[in-house]
């Protein structure tokens, strides 16, 4: 039996192997993330590394803060432009040949990075082309998942992307552990860096044996090609007409047949787009969460957790790095089930006050009572950041790549997922760029910094976030065009047809059974099988 006749039930429904495969598979584009992320804050403190690429003469280097926040920053550059080319490559190339070109960004831009000698340039060059296929992966990966899994297991699946960032900082963690006993050799960091390149393969090769978004398919008219996308999803490949099958299909059908006679959906659109249903609203909105995820103020540990925990006079900062990895990963795994089963809204705004809490207690406790003086400070501060990131790591960490996933129109879709995605970025190009100088600056008071931001974040969940649980990506568009609604009364809507969000009514539904199709979207292509 093939994977597209394989299926199990979850939540009640049947969800096809292929889709749970998907989800695997995709997900690396998080670990390559999450790798990234936790490599560099190792690296930055090997001998080897600050001897090649810091300043000052030789045997008695150290990194300007301007070259270190270079180096470590110009990635979150690469990532914003991948981010924005992102939507041109997911609707030219299809979402899975997209992600493809996204690796191969990234191992060219490792390359680069390996074969560095003695220049920083050289090394910050290569991760900015990293950066470029991060920045691709970030924007095609949760939108990939998100049209492709059924609702049932969607949140779960796209949070899973974050799960694999967290994977991707705690094995690079682990890596950087293990190397720092040949910190005096170049094999030290070129090793950290090569992996990546391994760990790579698996998603750029991978993929193309996935369905293709049946979306993006119906979106150009291969509407059969893009029902059996569908039944292979649901594990139903053998009777695509299958009820469940047919159910999904029509939904999908109608929004978008209504969205392809008002045009294609252009970047002027995503902020301008008065006359339909808040697309603007939700650019803006989407721009905030993710610029915002990254002011919660995670990559600042991430990224100079070593540095930080250094200079507070902790002996073994890589090890503490080690430990934030690991409370990383082990707490998303209830966010995949708290999304499922308590929504979006909630646990974004009880995450955002938590984080906010102990942040407002890292600062304060670290002016009043510097670490380097006293050692009950540095323990303090290394509890608040462990709280403060297994909050993160249940909330704002994978909801915030589910929210755009689901909250975009299917015209706009790739375009408002990448000015969202390119604002998460900017977001971390700020942190990453601005960290060695706050830290010389106002050194712990950063922190106050971002129990501000959590707290912003908390406020603009409340009143402006729709909660899309158990909703069809269609359904969520009809939902957020209902003028009336407002966001905080939003977990109550259910939509037409439905008992409520997780009942369909059998009568609604056998009537529009059987309705054939008769307004194809644009000019049916007749290209090579995809499958």
């Amino acid at each position: 039996m093939g994977l597209g006749k394989a299926k199990i039930r979850i939540n009640g429904a049947d969800c096809g192997i292929e889709a749970i495969l998907l989800g695997v598979t995709t997900s690396i584009g998080g670990f390559l993330f999450g790798y990234d992320t936790g490599q560099i804050s190792g690296m930055q403190i090997f001998e080897d590394f600050i001897q090649r690429f810091g300043q000052g003469p030789p045997g008695n280097k150290a990194f300007d803060d301007i070259i270190l926040s270079l180096v470590v920053s110009l990635m979150s550059i690469g990532t914003l432009i991948g981010a924005l080319s992102g939507a041109y490559t997911a609707d030219w190339w299809g979402r899975r040949k997209s992600l493809t070109f996204g690796v191969g960004m990234f191992i060219i831009g490792n390359i680069i990075q390996i074969t560095a000698m003695t220049s920083w340039v050289h090394m910050m060059m290569g991760r900015f082309v990293a950066g470029l296929g991060v920045g691709n992966l970030s924007v095609g990966v949760p939108m990939y998942q998100s049209e492709c899994c059924p609702r049932q297991i969607r949140g779960a699946v796209v949070a899973s992307y974050q799960l694999l960032i967290t994977f991707g900082i705690l094995i690079s963690n682990l890596i950087n552990y293990g190397v720092r006993e040949i910190e005096d050799s170049s094999a030290s960091w070129r090793i950290v860096i090569g992996l990546g390149i391994a760990f790579s393969l698996p998603l750029g090769i991978g993929v193309l044996f996935l369905p293709e978004s049946p979306r993006w398919l119906a979106g150009r008219g291969r509407w059969d090609q893009a029902r059996i996308a569908m039944a292979r999803l649901r594990g139903l490949k053998a009777d695509p007409h299958n009820p469940l099958v047919e159910d999904d299909f029509q939904e999908m059908h109608s929004t978008i047949v209504q969205q392809a006679n008002v045009g294609t959906g252009s970047w002027w659109e995503c902020f301008a787009g008065s006359d339909k249903p808040r697309v603007v609203y939700r650019t803006l909105l989407g721009c905030a969460i993710h610029f915002l995820q990254q002011w919660t103020g995670v990559n600042y540990f991430f990224y100079y957790g070593a540095t930080i925990f250094q200079s507070a006079g902790i002996d073994d900062p890589i090890l503490i790095q080690l430990v934030l990895g690991a409370v990383n990963v082990v707490t998303t795994f209830p966010g995949l089930y708290i999304i499922e089963r308590v929504g979006r809204r909630i646990p974004l705004i009880v995450g955002a006050c938590w984080q906010a809490t102990w942040l407002l207690i890292f600062a304060a406790v670290g002016i009043a009572r510097p670490p380097d003086q006293y050692t009950s400070s540095g323990i303090v501060m290394i509890v608040a950041a462990c709280m403060f990131i297994a909050s993160f790591a249940m909330t704002w960490g994978p909801f915030a790549w589910v929210v755009i996933g689901e909250t975009f129109p299917l015209r706009t879709r790739a375009k408002q997922a990448s000015l969202a995605t390119a604002s998460n970025w900017l977001g971390n190009f700020m942190i990453s760029f601005l960290t060695p100088f706050a830290d010389s600056g106002i050194g712990y008071g950063f922190g106050f910094v971002f129990f501000g931001t959590n707290a912003a974040a908390a406020i603009i969940v409340y009143f402006f976030l729709y909660e899309t649980k158990s909703l069809a990506l269609e359904q969520v568009d009809v939902m957020y065009s209902q003028r009336e609604l407002k966001a905080w009364k939003s977990g109550k809507w259910s939509p037409e047809g439905y008992l409520d969000r997780n009942t369909r009514d059998p009568a609604y539904f056998s009537e529009r059974r059987g309705s054939t199709i008769d307004e194809p979207i644009g000019e049916e292509k007749n290209s090579k099988d995809y499958q």
